[in-house]
């Protein structure tokens, strides 16, 4: 059985990092080594690599298989989880992805759906899951559920069910989707045989009451220690300090996504001492002013 109790301190928060690029937009493979560093002193449990906040819809096959290989080189030896997203609008180069994490010895890979020919039912995402699966047949195999960019909106619990007996090596779901009611369908249907991991930050306080194993964001790159008091708080019975760390997640959000999401993550991790360079088109990079209004924001909600 995979269920691990409500609230466990010892939950598996797993980051999601940015990829780092060099002021001309190239691929900057030098600033893994410091996120993996601040990440393990941040006591995170793992890393999932190449996701949405990596950018790697913006990023080559061959940039994503790069950034893939340099996680692993700078995690080899350390206890942290190394999950690559290995997802592409096209599945061969999915299937070389998830061919290349069964040879860098990586503890799983997950994929996104195909977003620009859709998978209309269950049955055919579950073809498209099998496929990449079958690729790295001896890693865990997670679907990754995020209808806000994909547009995807098919019923996920039903999903499972036919995931769980068509892909031998399925091995859950990395769900970030606000969607809670869909959410718990989902853990019924896993009847504690699969990892739930929770994709969406600042509720993650409610989806752990509904039985989410685990979780995987982007705001753990600067705040999981947040989280982990959040965590302590809740398994304590002390619900009221873990909403006040809820709320404090739910105000960084906001504060993050005002200006631009993943290009505000990148200006906080950098003004730390982590330089992640600049976002790629069509996103937009933030002006000076513009990140020292931000950095003042985050200040004051006291979440890291």
């Amino acid at each position: 059985m995979i269920a691990t109790p409500f609230f466990s301190p010892t939950i598996p928060l797993i980051a999601a990092p940015l990829t780092p690029l060099s002021t001309d937009g190239s691929l900057n493979l030098d600033g893994v080594e410091k996120q993996a560093t601040q990440l393990v002193a941040d006591g995170v449990s793992g890393v999932f690599i190449g996701g949405t906040t990596g950018e790697s819809a913006s990023l080559t096959l061959e940039e994503r298989q790069q950034l893939a290989a340099r996680w692993c080189e700078v995690l080899q030896g350390s206890s942290l989880r190394r999950i690559i997203h290995v997802g592409s609008n096209c599945l061969a180069d999915a299937c070389r992805m998830a061919d290349q994490a069964r040879k860098l010895h990586a503890d799983g890979i997950a994929a996104v759906a195909p977003c620009y020919f859709r998978p209309t039912d269950t049955r055919l995402l579950v073809d498209c899951c099998a496929q990449i699966a079958a690729a790295a047949p001896e890693l865990p195999f997670y679907y990754y559920e995020i209808p806000s960019i994909t547009g995807i909106h098919l019923p996920t619990d039903r999903f499972l069910s036919e995931a769980m007996e068509r892909i031998p090596s399925f091995g859950g779901l990395k769900y970030s989707n606000s969607d809670l009611p869909l959410f718990q369908r989902c853990v019924a249907v896993a009847a504690g045989r699969l990892e739930l991991f929770f994709g969406s930050d600042e509720i993650l306080l409610a989806a752990l009451g509904f039985g989410a194993t685990g979780a995987v964001g982007s705001t753990y790159n600067i705040a999981a220690p947040l989280y982990r008091r959040m965590l302590a708080a809740a398994a304590n019975g002390d619900f009221e300090t873990a909403r006040v760390a809820q709320l404090q997640s739910v105000s960084l959000v906001d504060v993050l996504s005002r200006r631009g999401y993943l290009p505000s993550l990148k200006a906080v991790l950098t003004y730390r001492g982590i330089p992640m360079g600049p976002v790629r088109l069509p996103l937009r990079n933030l002006g000076a002013e513009q990140v020292t209004v931000l950095l003042k924001e985050i200040e004051a909600i006291g979440a890291l």
